[in-house]
């Protein structure tokens, strides 16, 4: 009877250890989490990031970003190239102890994204090449996010998702061609699915140009399309001008 009593208080006492441990790391995950996005993350980007909060659910494996803000390169005067508002993201939690991290889906709400600029050379092209040199190397200016040397000697995990989704999304165009022309443009839903399925994972610096390069290639029909409409317009009120003028001299 002793033995059983001593084998329940120390399996008590274990389990009680196991509760205060997920309270622990519940309590401290998200800090941790924020912390590494806005420190390792514009190591990424070469850009500084931003953020408000961060809530993630351990057992779930559900996690909710708010007020994420990716800044703009340096010479560019608009507040941000990204700003979202809301974030969703659900992991599989088992994959978290494999070498591949799984995600099941991203959905980012209502996202914002300034375009300043022009057609050939602009912030979001800034951004991109500053993550197509990043990949080309194979190395990361961030050391703990890709060299085997920041995690011990063991290569980096790969992340693979399933499904990312932007939707709602606004452009703010500011044209340095034409005259800094503003106007805030509505961005068709962007869908990507199977990031890194086939191949193993994706680094997080691979993950996140495949993402910019969506979104880039995404903003720049939108821009470019909005230019050939103000083009024609301004056109046709030249021509409507040419022939008031013309009439009057007549």
């Amino acid at each position: 009877m002793k033995i059983k009593k001593i084998l329940w208080t120390v399996g008590v006492g274990l389990l009680a250890l196991v509760v205060i441990a997920l309270i622990v790391v519940a309590l401290f995950l998200d800090g941790i989490v924020k912390t590494g996005i806005v420190t390792v993350g514009p190591k990424i980007v070469q850009v500084p990031i931003t953020l408000d909060s961060i809530h993630i659910g351990i057992l779930s494996g559900s996690a909710k970003v708010k007020g994420l803000v990716l800044g703009n390169p340096e010479g560019y005067k608009t507040p941000f190239a990204v700003s979202v508002g809301l974030a969703e993201v659900s992991v599989d939690v088992a994959s978290a102890l494999s070498d591949k991290i799984v995600v099941h889906s991203i959905h980012v709400e209502s996202p914002e994204i300034t375009f300043e600029g022009g057609l050939t050379g602009n912030n979001l092209f800034k951004i991109r090449d500053n993550l197509s040199s990043l990949t080309a190397v194979g190395t990361s200016t961030a050391p703990s996010t890709n060299t085997p040397a920041a995690t011990g000697g063991k290569p980096a995990k790969k992340i693979e998702v399933d499904d990312f989704l932007i939707t709602g999304a606004k452009v703010h165009v500011s044209l340095t061609g034409l005259g800094g022309h503003e106007m805030t443009l509505p961005l068709p839903d962007i869908h990507l699915t199977d990031l890194g399925k086939d191949t193993g994972g994706l680094t997080p610096a691979d993950l996140t140009g495949r993402i910019f390069d969506a979104i880039t290639t995404g903003t720049l029909k939108v821009v470019t399309e909005s230019v050939g409409d103000v083009g024609k317009a301004a056109t046709d009120s030249l021509h409507k001008i040419s022939s008031g003028l013309g009439g009057m001299f007549k």
